[in-house]
């Protein structure tokens, strides 16, 4: 009797056990389906206004296209064209020219003014609203006031510097420096949005690290460059690559301040995206385009792959 209560007994634990397992199976089962449910809206449009894209411009840059959105297969003459074609060659210079000095430019001048505007002074919240304006003003905005400075005639700066006796250039139609005030204005343009993330960086730095600086007899230039930028990394490293992804698709402030100018000037400012645009709107050389935006997508990928290798050379996580 003993044997055969104790096998009653064990069968009716699992049991028990299994119809513990299938209620829980069950629940889990139906928050799966009430989770995905619930991004499914988002998954969505994802798939369509993004991923879906990425897969029909590949496919459009193996096509040639002709009037009334007509195209037909053409194979690799796209990327043929794109190993000869001048055009994209300058754009890419450009890209790069602006690249490399934008970027960087802007993360150093907005850790300064992060690094200025994170002390106990009076007035900080002003200061920093100011900063930030730039970063919630519009495109259109921000090129029709900086057209108005840049204008060699009757603009702002040009006016300041003929008060010294300077004879101020023309910033936006001379094509050797239209360029290089781009570069400026971008580099003004992104201190704003910058700022607020390295001053977000910077307040989360334990002030332990300072205070122990400070009995080891540190100054300000050892405790910024030994302390500060390091504990920083992380989110230096983050704008970067940010910063650097925008930069390569650079579009809406060369549009709106050199639509309309000399070729010379265009030539000299036109970046891969331009060069994306003109083909694809203006020449309505679709098939062409889309190789550009290809041949984009893998440079950024490449580089965004290069900048997080290299991340680990510099970037302390504390």
């Amino acid at each position: 009797m003993k044997a055969a209560d104790v096998e009653l007994s064990t069968r009716h634990s699992e049991a028990v056990v299994n119809r513990k397992h299938k209620r829980v199976s069950r629940v889990m089962w139906r928050d799966f389906i009430w989770a995905y449910l619930m991004i499914a809206p988002l998954m969505l449009g994802l798939l369509i206004f993004y991923i879906w894209p990425v897969f029909q411009t590949f496919y459009f840059s193996f096509t040639t296209w002709g009037d009334f959105g007509t195209y037909q297969w053409s194979g690799l003459n796209n990327y043929q064209q794109l190993l000869h074609d001048p055009d994209l060659l300058g754009a890419l210079t450009n890209t790069l020219i602006y690249t490399v000095l934008a970027v960087p430019g802007s993360i150093a001048v907005s850790i300064v003014v992060a690094v200025l505007l994170n002390q106990k002074i009076r007035g900080v919240g002003l200061y920093r609203t100011l900063f930030f304006l730039p970063a919630v003003t519009m495109p259109a905005a921000i090129a029709m006031v900086w057209k108005w400075l840049y204008n060699g005639d009757y603009g702002l700066i040009n006016y300041i510097l003929s008060l010294v006796h300077i004879h101020g250039p023309r910033w936006i139609s001379d094509p050797h420096l239209a360029l290089y005030s781009l570069i400026l204005v971008a580099i003004w343009g992104s201190i704003g949005s910058n700022m607020v993330l390295f001053l977000a960086g910077l307040q989360s730095i334990s002030s332990v690290y300072y205070e122990a600086a400070a009995l080891d007899g540190a100054n300000r230039f050892q405790t910024f460059f030994r302390i500060t930028l390091p504990l920083l990394s992380p989110t230096i490293f983050f704008q970067t690559v940010v910063s650097m992804i925008s930069a390569f698709q650079m579009f809406d402030l060369l549009f709106l301040m050199f639509e309309g100018s000399s070729n010379l000037v265009v030539n000299s400012t036109q970046t891969v995206v331009y060069l994306f645009y003109e083909n694809a709107f203006q020449l309505n050389n679709k098939g062409y385009a889309a190789a550009i935006a290809v041949l984009l997508f893998v440079i950024i990928l490449g580089v965004t792959i290069v900048q997080f290798q290299l991340q680990k050379r510099w970037v302390h996580y504390a």
